[in-house]
């Protein structure tokens, strides 16, 4: 669990001044849980360890030299395909993290999910049109081309996009 450790410690401070925007709690708080997600569904170091890291290219940029630095080629390229780095309207994004998604390996696939997971309830409670608009049906979308995530979380996404 090394690999994980060393994420969860370079995630933490990676995102020490960024807060969740609903509840103004440290940011960490999402990626331990997505970690945690992973760990029950998948348990690899690995996995583990990019669930930590998921969030560190879009979300802070100015730690991409020392995460490719201090991470194995595997967890880096998992990041790179879980960070949304495309240009152009939000429909053409949401296609291109479709695209690439869809390519990515299983345990890549189920961190996404995973990551949905995680936000989908303080999405649905706080910004409902947000929530009907753009979470819902994008993550519906998602959930379409994720063929090879574990299908245990993709139940438990599935359950909150459908309930009223």
């Amino acid at each position: 669990m090394t690999h994980a450790r060393d994420a969860a410690a370079f995630a933490i401070r990676a995102h020490a001044a960024q807060f969740r925007r609903h509840t103004g709690e440290p940011y960490w708080l999402h990626l331990a849980q997505v970690a945690g997600l992973v760990e029950a569904f998948d348990g690899s170091s690995a996995a583990i360890a990019t669930a930590w890291l998921h969030d560190v290219l879009e979300d802070q940029r100015h730690a991409e030299e020392d995460l490719f630095r201090t991470f194995s080629a595997p967890i880096i390229d998992a990041v790179l395909l879980l960070s949304d780095l495309e240009d152009g309207n939000r429909k053409e994004r949401k296609a291109a993290t479709r695209s690439r998604l869809s390519r990515a390996p299983g345990w890549v696939q189920t961190i996404k999910v995973c990551d949905l997971l995680s936000n989908a309830p303080s999405i649905k409670s706080f910004e409902t049109t947000f929530w009907g608009e753009c979470f819902r049906p994008e993550a519906a979308a998602l959930l379409d081309v994720l063929a090879a995530a574990d299908q245990r979380p993709v139940r438990l996404l599935r359950d909150i996009l459908d309930a009223p």
